[in-house]
């Protein structure tokens, strides 16, 4: 399987796949790209000429070799699930739904990469369109309702095309037009719990985060609440999802009581296989429709 072609039909770089943006896109009105690694590093062959995964913890010099070979092992557990997964994609593209925090641009850079996909953040998007440096800014210099209807029109205009992985903002979901675009492709809905969701934003701090900002506080205490809240009003509209990927039922099945073991590559996994449920199913109902007509 070749790499896709750039979304304006020209063949991607030997060395990898790209993608160029609309104009409207770059504050330097230049082609923004995003590449994928060169399969010529790779010490294994590829069955089908999929970018290689980079394990960047794989190169620690003091990493034990049990850890190593499971990071390895991992790695290629995710390449092979993605072969299977692909064939069934159609180049549809996949939207990555979920609270702040839960890890959707990590684990849409993995999803991309094995599938050969390009990667976006809705929300570099907005802030690309709008000319403005951050989430944060938008909602300071203008209002979350002015950064909502710009991140619909980034939807709509990614909807459009094929073979994207897309990170979408964690409010995303409560537009049901939204809905509309995400749906032309897949989605999937990282489910973390609330208070693993609040420990990973205490620790970063809430200066990139609109919503959490303005509160004083206990940092774990103020997130732990606003995200709260946040769940409450948004739960229902993440359930819409076509797939969704429990961290901690992944937690579970691997035996741990804590979801901060997971690693994106297992987080990814998991991904691919409730997408490979979801197709499956629908494949079969459409079938079964159609030997019934």
């Amino acid at each position: 399987m070749q790499c896709p072609a750039d979304l304006d039909g020209r063949s991607g770089n030997k060395n990898g796949c790209s993608v160029r943006l609309p104009d409207r896109w770059s504050e330097q009105r230049k082609v923004q790209a995003v590449r994928f690694g060169d399969s010529r590093n790779i010490g294994a062959p590829l069955r089908s000429g999929y970018p290689e995964l980079k394990i960047a913890c794989c190169s620690k010099k003091n990493m034990g070799s049990e850890n190593f070979h499971n990071s390895v092992d991992a790695a290629l557990i995710l390449k092979n699930k993605s072969e299977d997964v692909f064939p069934y994609l159609n180049g549809r593209c996949i939207y990555l739904v979920g609270m702040m925090g839960s890890g959707k641009s990590t684990v849409g850079k993995i999803l991309s990469e094995v599938l050969c996909y390009s990667f976006f953040d809705s929300d570099k998007l907005v802030e690309q369109a709008v000319g403005v440096s951050s989430v944060a800014q938008i909602f300071k210099d203008h209002s979350e309702a002015f950064f909502r209807d710009n991140e619909s029109k980034v939807l709509k205009d990614l909807s459009s095309m094929h073979r994207l992985v897309v990170a979408t903002g964690g409010g995303a979901v409560i537009r049901p037009i939204n809905w509309k675009y995400m749906k032309q492709g897949l989605t999937v809905w990282l489910d973390v719990p609330l208070e693993a969701l609040a420990r990973r934003i205490a620790a970063v701090g809430t200066a990139s985060r609109p919503l959490l900002h303005q509160e004083s506080g206990d940092p774990y205490k103020k997130a732990f609440a606003k995200l709260t809240t946040l769940s409450e009003q948004r739960g229902k509209a993440y359930a819409n999802a076509d797939a969704r990927v429990c961290l901690d039922d992944i937690a579970a099945k691997q035996g741990h009581g804590d979801v901060s073991v997971l690693t994106p590559t297992d987080i990814a996994l998991e991904a691919l296989m409730k997408l490979e449920c979801f197709l499956s199913e629908n494949s079969s109902v459409t079938n079964s429709q159609y030997i019934q007509g």
